[in-house]
Formats: C-alpha cells, sequence, structure tokens
C-alpha cells in the first residue's frame, strides 16, 4: 500500500466495540452499525442509543454494562445526512467516556470539536478518534493507467449495498484463490478493513488523486475490489462518485440497487435512475480513464423479500437486463456466475 495512505490497523483500534445508534430513526442512516454487526460481529458486544427505534438486535447495553461485557470504545454507528454529531448525543458519548469507553466516529464532525466531549477525555484519560480523516499530501490524479485488475461497485443511490457487495466479492475471489484487496473508501468499510480511503472527506480537486492512491499499481493478477460511494445521479453526493470512478479506473462496475426504492434517499424530490441509466453512464464517463471499462452485472438488495420471491425477482432481472443479477447476501447459484462474469 503506497506510504501516503494512512492506516489505522483494527489492532490499533479499542475493540470489542459497543455500537451507538443515537436517536437515529431511518434504517439506512445505521448502515455503518449494521456494517460492523454484519462483518465484524466478533469485535461488537451490543447496543446503545438515546431513543432510536432502529436496532441491530445485539444485546442493549448501558456502557457501564459494556464495559464489564469487555468492550473498550464505543462506535458512532451512525452514517447521517452531513455527518453530524447531535447535540442530543453529547450527554450520552460522556456517559460513555465516563464508563471507561474510548469514542470512535465515522462523522465528519471531529469529536474534539465538541468542548464537553474533549473535557471529559481529558478528565478520564480516555480518545477521542475520528476515522473519516484522509491523510495529508493527496496528489492530484495522474490518469495514468496502472497494472493489475480492479472492480468497482456503483448505485442508484446511497446506503443499498455497494459495501456489502463489495466485501461479498472480495471474500468470493479469496476463496477462489484469488490474490484480493478490498479497498474500503467510507468509515465503515475502514473501521471492517481497518484501513481505506474516507472518500467523501477528501477535497474535491484531490478525489481521482485519492482513488489512486487508494489502489496503487499491482500484479497482473491482483484483484482490487473497490468499495463504491453515492451514485452519479445523487443531487449532492455525484461529485464523489464520479472522482472514484475516473481515479479507480476500474475494468469492471458492478451496479446496486434496492428493489421498491423509488427515491433518492433524503432526498424525495429525486427520482432514482433505472439500473439501465446507471450503467450507460458508468460506462460513458468511465472510459474517460478506462475505454475498457464493463458492466459485470448487478447487485439487488433483497433483504426484504422472502426466499421463493427474491429468486424469482433476481432470475427476472437477469433476463431483462442479459446480465448475471444476484444478492450477495443470499449467495447461490446467481452469486456464482456474477463472480464468473466478473472474473471472465
Amino acid at each position: 500500500m503506497n506510504a501516503i495512505l494512512r492506516k489505522a490497523t483494527v489492532d490499533a483500534l479499542p475493540q470489542p466495540y459497543l455500537l451507538f445508534l443515537g436517536d437515529t430513526t431511518e434504517p439506512g442512516y445505521a448502515k455503518t452499525a449494521f456494517g460492523l454487526r454484519d462483518w465484524a460481529g466478533d469485535r461488537c458486544v451490543g447496543e446503545w442509543s438515546c431513543g432510536a427505534t432502529v436496532t441491530t438486535g445485539l444485546s442493549f447495553l448501558s456502557p457501564r454494562e459494556a464495559r464489564a461485557r469487555g468492550a473498550r470504545g464505543l462506535v458512532i454507528g451512525v452514517a447521517n445526512v452531513g455527518g453530524t454529531i447531535h447535540e442530543s448525543w453529547i450527554g450520552s458519548l460522556v456517559e460513555a467516556i465516563e464508563a471507561g469507553l474510548d469514542i470512535v466516529s465515522g462523522m465528519h464532525t471531529r469529536l474534539a470539536d465538541s468542548p464537553q466531549l474533549k473535557v471529559a477525555a481529558t478528565r478520564h484519560g480516555r480518545r477521542l478518534i475520528d476515522v473519516r480523516t484522509p491523510p495529508p499530501n493527496i496528489p492530484i490524479a495522474s490518469g495514468r493507467k496502472r497494472s493489475g485488475k480492479r472492480l468497482l461497485t456503483v448505485g442508484t443511490d446511497c446506503a443499498l449495498g455497494k459495501k456489502y457487495t463489495a466485501l461479498a466479492l472480495a471474500r468470493a475471489f479469496a476463496e477462489r484463490g484469488i490474490d484480493t484487496d478490498f479497498r474500503a473508501t467510507g468509515q465503515t468499510g475502514i473501521l471492517i478493513a481497518g484501513s481505506g480511503m474516507p472518500m467523501d472527506a477528501v477535497v474535491s480537486d484531490f478525489e481521482a488523486g485519492a482513488a489512486e492512491i487508494l489502489s496503487p499499481a499491482a500484479d497482473a493478477r491482483h484483484w482490487d475490489v473497490i468499495e463504491g460511494q453515492g451514485s452519479l445521479f445523487h443531487p449532492a453526493y455525484a461529485a464523489v462518485s464520479l472522482g472514484l470512478l475516473h481515479g479507480s479506473q476500474p475494468d469492471v462496475f458492478i451496479v446496486c440497487h434496492e428493489p421498491g426504492r423509488t427515491h433518492v434517499l433524503g432526498n424525495p424530490g429525486y427520482l432514482l435512475p433505472s439500473i439501465e441509466e446507471v450503467i450507460d453512464l458508468t460506462v460513458r464517463l468511465g472510459r474517460r480513464t478506462n475505454p475498457a471499462i464493463r458492466c459485470g452485472g448487478v447487485s439487488l438488495n433483497t433483504a426484504h423479500f422472502d426466499e421463493p420471491a427474491a429468486r424469482e425477482l433476481l432470475a427476472a432481472q437477469s433476463a431483462a437486463l442479459g446480465l448475471p443479477v444476484a444478492d450477495p447476501m443470499r449467495g447461490g447459484t446467481e452469486f456464482a456466475r456474477l463472480v464468473d462474469a466478473c472474473l471472465s
């Protein structure tokens, strides 16, 4: 990995974790907590909140109870619009510090910007750890072609499965004996993988350059599976998506979508694009830095469907699009075909 890329190893973070859900009522905004539960469950002892209606299903523990069960850090498991730490959370976070827990955050708001948290951490000898911090001296992109193979997950919207799809594909590639790295681009992925590049915290001029150093030149047989961010069609986050696309220079991309979602999460005035529109625009824009870019298939988040309905939907969408369509969390022959298409 390029030396400029900040690497905060998982071992350096205070774990196990207590997952904090704040007062979240929208499941899509609790994706950090869900991601850690699903991909780093052995590092999570429970959850805590101050009025949230969303739950991960883990044991509800106070900070003192969690500390008694071995927790060493409280992770803010929320990824809300703007990445803000709500004032209503501060008392709860101070309570966690007083119970002996370090605070780990992936929000845009810096923990030490809160005088109450800073004072409490200093008094009790606890750490305030922000993982959504890009490294210094990121260069602008060169646009030069790099050796190795790259896959990027893209989406019709935010919070619908780009990270899960990338993690599942990276695991499937490795199980086939392929030299593979999962490249995290958001706070949850960084907490899972132990390193990465918080793309949405990078100054826009350096977005593509950040993506280049995230996925450096590698052996011709090596695959980097890169976690996507936002959507090229998102009214607020498209700039991050485009910089990541140009800088990562993917050979293959996978379109991620949640069936039944019709409007942009948090922006109800905007309809979602179709999968076909996402494929078309990604190819046209991606060709700027990799003329050979291609769509390997589609990942559908069918969590709200029962098994027969999900399998029927996957088959129907595959027939309609002429591409492999799978839900990586369900696996099966559909996912095996998607993996085959990526590697072909």
